[in-house]
Parts: structure tokens; sequence; C-alpha cells
């Protein structure tokens, strides 16, 4: 980027050029498995995340290693054993590994790298079910540089529980909560119609019979009359910590990097 912007200060090239330069820069081939957005955190606010559900152990670690190159760390996202064993394997010298077993998370990141700690955001797991999603939702938002407040089991058959940790949330002036529920998913409704900040409701495949894999408590979801509630889809557990470090974000005006 630099090269770029001095040659267009020398008058080498044209606008139009530079921008074309700066276009092609957002984008890395990777041997002919995928084209990473590697500028992605600076121009959309949240970094680019591997999805390595359905890829080959060995994509997955080609891809990661190409990505915490440019940007000294990468999230992976539904990771597998095999893709843990191949990353294990293959780790270049200066890299570590932070492996969430429970969010099915990796961070493959550069020897000390350090994640800001800007902005604050509460989490909440209705059962221990949910947790897995829950946990994603954690490492995302973490990695985003937020600070994150959690409680689990708090589900509504004991509507009791749910209220202290909202409270700790409340005065520790989170800018959104998120809020992970299966079965009949009321958790998010509940909490949504207590609180001044934003919730993100996730619905989780958690259920019996007709809950077909999370689609109740969507619908649930969906239908609720209790203003400030946005929802994600179904296990979107990354979705949510993206969507809720973005409201901390803009909460105390700092750009994540």
């Amino acid at each position: 980027m630099d090269d770029i912007l001095r040659s267009l200060l020398n008058g080498e090239i044209d606008i139009a050029t530079a921008k074309n330069k700066l276009r092609v820069l957002n984008i890395k081939k990777v041997a002919d498995i995928a084209r990473l957005d590697i500028n992605r955190s600076h121009r959309a606010g949240a970094p680019e995340a591997i999805l390595a559900q359905d890829k080959y152990p060995e994509d997955v670690r080609k891809l990661a290693l190409a990505k915490a190159e440019d940007g000294g760390y990468v999230l992976i996202t539904r990771v597998k054993d095999e893709d843990l064993a191949e990353l294990e394997a293959n780790l270049p010298d200066g890299y570590e590994l932070i492996h969430n077993p429970k969010a099915r998370t990796i961070i493959l990141q550069r020897e000390g790298h350090v994640f800001p700690k800007k902005g604050r955001i509460g989490l909440l797991a209705a059962g221990t079910s949910d947790i897995s999603v829950a946990e994603e939702v954690l490492v995302t938002a973490e990695v985003m540089g937020c600070e994150v407040i959690k409680a689990y089991d708090v589900g509504v058959a004991g509507i009791h529980r749910f209220y202290e940790p909202l409270i700790e949330m409340l005065e520790k002036n989170v800018s959104a909560i998120v809020v992970v529920a299966g079965m009949d998913a009321v958790l998010p409704i509940v909490v949504s119609s207590n609180v001044d900040v934003p919730v993100i409701g996730v619905p989780t495949s958690v259920g019996y019979g007709m809950g077909k894999g999370g689609i109740s408590g969507l619908m649930t979801m969906l239908q609720s009359c209790s203003p400030g509630l946005a929802v994600v889809n179904i296990d979107n557990g990354f979705g949510a910590g993206i969507f809720a470090a973005i409201i901390a974000k803009q909460s105390v005006g700092y750009k994540v990097c």
C-alpha cells in the first residue's frame, strides 16, 4: 500500500491505476484453493475467518498459514480433529495455536500476538447444550477486540437465574448482549424486554421432536413482539459475535485492525 501511494504522489501512476492496485491488494490467491480477502477488517470492520467445515485438512492449513502470514493471526471455525492434527504437525516456527474444543475453533497466530481489549459485550447461554455455539460467539468477539462477560445455564426453566448475570452486564455497561438458546428459545425475548441495549438472539439446533434442528427456536425469536431483538441464523455463533463486536466498536469509537 505504501508503494502504491508513493507512486501516486510521485506522479508515476494516476488515480485510476492506484485504485485498481489497491483493489488487487484486498485479495490473495492461495494456490488454486481460494482467494483470501486479507484487508476485510480494514474495509468492513470484521476479519475474514476460515470455515473448516467440508474442507480438506491440508487446504485448511494452507489457507490458515497464508492468512496468518499477512495479518498476524487467523480464526478458523468449525474445526475437525483432522484439521487440528494437520496444523499441529506443520506449525511453522514463531507461530502458536489456541484451540477451543467447545467452540470448535482454532486461532493461529504469531507468538506474542495481542488482541486489543476495547468494547464490552454480554453473553448468555440458556442451557449447557448451547455452550458450543456460545463459545463460538466468545472466541469471535474476543478476536474482534471485545471483553466478554458470560453466564451459562441461565434458561427460562429457572428464570430467576439470569437476573444476577444480567445485572452485572448492565452495571459494566455492555454495548450488546448475545443470547444463545435452543428448545423453545424464549430467553432472548425475555432478556430484550428487560434491557435497553441491543440483544442478538442465536437459535441453536438443540431440541426434541418438532424442534426440527432449531427451526422452532428460530421462528419463536422472529415472531417476538419484544423490541430491540435481532436474530441470526441457527447455530451461527460466528455471525452473532461479529455483529455484537461491531456494535461495541461503534459504541466506543475505535476501528478493528
